[in-house]
């Protein structure tokens, strides 16, 4: 399981890349070509987190407006990019019934397991708000489906970006020049350890999605159930 010390590794080696203007800006998020389409199995916050979300989001839009902020309906976190994004990727490429299937074997018998949404971190291209496990049972499930599709022929790219480790949720990515970056820094250090709720995770959709997952890009494939 991750813990705190991990996310401040983060957050301060992020925030002295944003200092010294060494962040990185998203040049595809408002491209009308971007055709990077993948499979992922994801969780949701509940409404009360994701307002809480919101709350903090509106605190950067103010002095940062022109940066991509994530609107509730494409708020998530991330349990396992089965295929990583990429251009040209189709749903015509593969049997749906078969991922369902292989991750619904995956899931067998796993249990519901609570997620503590506290504070914030940062990347150099993002901002992020931290996710902590109370126990093991997000990295069993993400260590079967790892087992799982590699037993299969199935087409996968898990941990081909990184090896996913955290319940993290990007909520922001940086598209423009900070024109106000310290306020913008300021603002990240007064949400440092905002503690925006807890969920327990009773359900996991595997979803169709675009980089972003965004709503109207995102297509549900299955939701599964937790015990």
């Amino acid at each position: 399981m991750i813990n705190i010390e991990y996310y401040n590794k983060l957050y301060h080696d992020s925030v002295a890349k944003i200092q010294s203007d060494n962040y990185e800006l998203d040049k595809l998020i408002d491209s009308n070509d971007d055709r990077r389409f993948g499979i992922s199995l994801i969780l949701r916050p509940d409404e009360s987190i994701k307002e809480r979300i919101q709350n903090f989001l509106s605190k950067l839009k103010s002095v940062e407006p022109n940066q991509y902020y994530y609107p509730n309906s494409d708020i998530h976190v991330t349990v396992m990019s089965i295929i990583s994004c990429y251009d040209g990727f189709r749903l015509d490429q593969i049997s749906i019934d078969d991922y369902i299937e292989a991750v619904m074997k995956s899931l067998n018998n796993s249990e519901s397991f609570d997620i503590s949404f506290k504070g914030i971190t940062a990347s150099p291209s993002c901002v992020l708000v931290q996710g902590f496990m109370e126990n093991n049972n997000l990295n069993l499930i993400r260590n079967r489906l790892r087992s799982v599709f590699k037993s299969t022929q199935l087409e996968q790219s898990m941990d081909v970006r990184y090896a996913l480790r955290t319940a993290h949720s990007t909520v922001v990515r940086l598209k423009e020049n900070l024109e106000q970056k310290q306020k913008f820094l300021d603002v990240l250090k007064d949400f440092r350890d905002i503690n925006f709720g807890t969920m327990r995770v009773g359900t996991l959709d595997l979803v169709y999605n675009d980089w972003y997952q965004r709503v109207d890009k995102v297509k549900t494939l299955y939701q599964f159930p937790l015990v």
